[in-house]
């Protein structure tokens, strides 16, 4: 009996809308990876992007268990002597929620061409309203 392996043709990718509101970042993060990798799916293949589409809503409605409000901290450097910032969690909601489940999925998806491949099918909206209402997308509960 041959393996089978998902051919590029052959990949019928499916939109889901995820609510935020009240969900445990780091247990929707990575429910939101196995989605965008495809590993939801009979079908998923390792080395091919099988996965679908994942809009999510309500980012700034997310909550996090114990003191990671303050406690957690984002760092990016600019390369230059001294270019260290950090932010914290609390921070990063305040301005741009969007990025927090961003940074969570992105962590959880594969390093290199593919994981950028998968990355680029994940949508984060920090109000409840998206742009893809054409896509009819389904909503699915975790």
């Amino acid at each position: 009996m041959d393996t089978y392996i998902a051919n590029p043709s052959n990949i019928t990718r499916k939109w889901y809308l995820v609510d935020a509101e009240g969900q445990t970042l780091g247990r929707m993060a990575s429910q939101i990876a196995a989605i965008l990798r495809g590993k939801n799916k009979p079908e998923f293949t390792p080395f091919m992007d099988t996965g679908d589409y994942v809009i999510v809503v309500n980012a700034e409605k997310i909550k996090v268990t114990g003191k990671k409000l303050d406690q957690k901290i984002y760092r990016t450097h600019s390369d230059y002597v001294g270019g260290l910032k950090e932010t914290t969690l609390r921070q990063k909601l305040a301005k741009k929620p969007e990025q927090v489940i961003e940074h969570a999925v992105k962590g959880m998806l594969p390093k290199g061409t593919l994981g950028r491949q998968m990355y680029k099918k994940l949508f984060v909206y920090a109000g409840p309203e998206h742009n893809h209402a054409a896509q009819k997308p389904e909503a699915i509960k975790f």
